[in-house]
């Protein structure tokens, strides 16, 4: 980008009173002032030749620690700008990062000359309160000849990004849906078969020496090796709803903010307890196979024009053993179709500040829920949800 040269208030004074003596001077024959006219009018033009590629010797780069950080955390964006000349020094530099409107005012720092090969180091602290994915940058650069007449601006380089994920709280332990609590490894055997007691069978040319089972191969006179046993690991759905019509409220205390906060913190409870999580939204299924992967993918989640819930019969899978679905506003006939769907536990997160047309249509949605087996949780900030989620969990309670 090109700098862009402009006259201080100073530079356009010098130049309107240079002009004016230089007039006044032709007009009434006095030479002392057309000379003080003339000299007043040059004075800019020189101050801009004084500043000519000094913004393009600014050099500067930007580092964001973390580069990820979740909503209502600090992170620390630190700033180095110098002077790449070997030989000019450039005077009067004085920066401003850009920032969007939700990480606070945009900061200004002013930082006199610097010499050849100068460096200065600046620091300073962004709080975002709501999740996405913001630009810090470009940096603007401006320089002030010596006088203060002629400014120059440019801006060095493209913006570095601030990913900030939801904010999540911990939750309690939840059980599998055989019943079973506190077990560290929720995977089920279909074959009913554990390792006390294996299914041996040939060995086959490549097997593993370790897997050779020796009662069995004494018993049948020829090598025998451990059958693989057949596991199915625990799931649970997850549902989303981020319809804008759902959603209500500004900023950090947006429903849908509520909403994406319920569901991260629940999917991260999961994925900790070693379950597999399915993650819908009304744009289908998101990837949810890691932590980060699943926190990345809700902090640019944006609101949907969609008309109708996630609850379609491919989301809500009969074979979960455990069915949430974080609801917004929704009608009663949409809460009586989700009613009869699920599989497993189910529990519905239903965010109190969403768009409800009035308390008695979330109470109303409540009821139909409930009536079909859901375990409700009316949630109206993101704080609540360990104690309500400790009643909503399988079995009730949940070991600590």
């Amino acid at each position: 980008m090109r700098p862009r040269r402009t006259l201080t208030a100073r530079g356009v004074c010098l130049l309107l009173l240079g002009l004016i003596a230089l007039v006044a001077g032709l007009v009434i024959g006095q030479r002392e002032l057309v000379a003080l006219g003339v000299l007043a009018t040059a004075v800019p033009p020189l101050a801009a030749l004084s500043v000519f590629g000094a913004a393009g010797r600014i050099a500067h780069s930007r580092l964001v620690t973390p580069s990820r950080v979740r909503a209502g955390h600090d992170a620390r964006v630190m700033v180095r700008v110098g002077n790449s000349s070997h030989v000019w020094p450039v005077t009067s530099v004085s920066i401003r990062d850009t920032l969007p409107t939700p990480l606070g005012h945009e900061p200004r720092y002013s930082l006199g000359l610097l010499g050849p090969r100068g460096v200065r180091d600046l620091a300073y602290l962004v709080r975002p309160a709501v999740r996405g994915n913001y630009p810090l940058g470009p940096l603007r650069v401006s320089v002030t000849d010596p006088l203060g007449c002629v400014r120059v601006e440019q801006r060095p380089s493209a913006p570095d990004h601030l990913l900030v994920t939801p904010a999540t709280v911990p939750l309690g332990r939840v059980g599998t849906a055989d019943g079973s609590q506190g077990d560290d490894s929720p995977r089920r055997s279909t074959s009913g078969i554990g390792e006390q007691d294996p299914v041996p069978r040939e060995y086959r040319y490549g097997d593993e020496l370790r897997r050779v089972h020796w009662r069995s191969t004494a018993k049948h006179g020829e090598l025998m090796v451990r059958r693989d046993e057949q596991h199915r690991r625990e799931y649970g759905t997850i549902l989303l709803d981020t319809r804008r019509r759902a959603h209500a409220g500004t900023g950090a205390a947006h429903s849908l903010e509520t909403a994406v906060s319920a569901a991260a913190s629940i999917a991260l409870h999961l994925l900790d307890q070693g379950h597999e999580v399915r993650l819908h939204t009304e744009r289908g299924r998101m990837p949810v196979a890691v932590p980060s992967a699943l926190l990345d993918g809700l902090a640019v989640i944006e609101p949907s024009e969609a008309t109708a819930p996630p609850i379609g019969a491919s989301a809500l899978a009969s074979s979960a053993s455990l069915t949430v679905a974080v609801l917004g506003a929704v009608e009663a006939e949409e809460a009586a179709v989700l009613a009869k769907t699920g599989g497993g536990h189910r529990v519905a997160v239903l965010c109190a500040g969403a768009a409800w047309p009035s308390p008695d249509a979330l109470r109303g949605v409540g009821e139909v829920l409930s009536a079909g087996g859901w375990r409700i949780v009316r949630l109206s900030s993101i704080a609540e949800l360990p104690p309500l989620w400790r009643d909503a969990a399988p079995l009730g309670k949940v070991p600590r």
